[in-house]
């Protein structure tokens, strides 16, 4: 604490005189620090109060979580502490706005909306933001996928303009059978040319890429593994629940050259 405190040229007289407007500010002398305390939390570990955690974080213009981990409290522990904790009652997720999280921050500008995409490919720089959660997208486990505004391959169970969570390790074509389509487990896969969101069969050498039934999109066959891999199972969406309009056959039916029709 005193580190920080000198590389911001501050006095211990100048956190005390902060402090004190702190405390008038909220008419509350909880959160006002003297010399003596001051110098007990610097040069003997004593332990601020939480009015007083508040101030430091304040005068030192550091998130609550970064001024925890000079405690040893990392702010990881708070959501690995919250799994496992099981309610009765329907409640909402909270969006805790003070912790520091890593998300996506600048993207290609080549980035084409309409088409099919992996995120990891048009995320140009991650960055510490303070938003909940977001930090999952680098959790090595999962990848991320963009269904394209343009892509109906899936439609109507998948919206253009889904995002879609990948389970990496999930890459074994599911035989079936299942008993409705929901059950039905949906691939991402890359081909050299573009990705897919879609079912996925096997057919000897070859890897089917079935479209839902209701979509425009025809069913395509492609050399497997040399045309088309298989990224990973997808586990999650986020899907804006929105009318699309109608898509155009014209538009979405694949045509290229290695593309079989069945």
């Amino acid at each position: 604490m005193q580190q920080i405190r000198k590389r911001l040229g501050l006095s211990l007289r100048d956190v005390e005189s902060a402090s004190n407007a702190i405390a008038e500010r909220h008419n509350n002398r909880e959160f006002a620090m003297n010399l003596s305390r001051l110098s007990d939390i610097e040069a003997k570990g004593v332990l601020p109060s939480i009015y007083r955690l508040h101030t430091l974080a304040a005068i030192y213009r550091m998130p609550i979580s970064e001024v925890l981990a000079l405690y040893d409290i990392s702010p990881e522990w708070l959501e690995q502490d919250r799994h496992g904790q099981v309610f009765p009652a329907s409640h909402p997720l909270s969006n805790h706005l003070d912790e520091t999280v890593r998300i996506p921050v600048r993207l290609d500008p080549g980035f084409d909306p309409s088409q099919t995409t992996d995120i990891k490919r048009i995320v140009q720089m991650w960055g510490a933001v303070p938003v909940s959660r977001l930090h999952q997208f680098e959790n090595a486990q999962f990848a991320y996928g963009y269904v394209g505004t343009e892509d109906y391959t899936m439609y109507p169970l998948l919206m253009p303009g889904t995002f879609v969570q990948i389970d990496t390790g999930l890459t074994m074509v599911a035989p079936g059978p299942w008993r409705s389509e929901y059950e039905r487990p949906v691939y991402f896969v890359e081909t050299h040319e573009a990705y897919a969101c879609c079912w996925c069969e096997l057919d000897g050498k070859n890897l089917v890429l079935v479209p839902h039934s209701l979509s425009p999109v025809r069913v395509r066959v492609m050399p497997f593994p040399q045309e088309a891999e298989i990224m990973g199972q997808v586990v999650g969406i986020a899907m804006r629940l929105e009318t699309v309009r109608a898509p155009a056959a014209a538009k979405l039916s694949p045509s290229k050259e290695r593309t079989e029709v069945r």
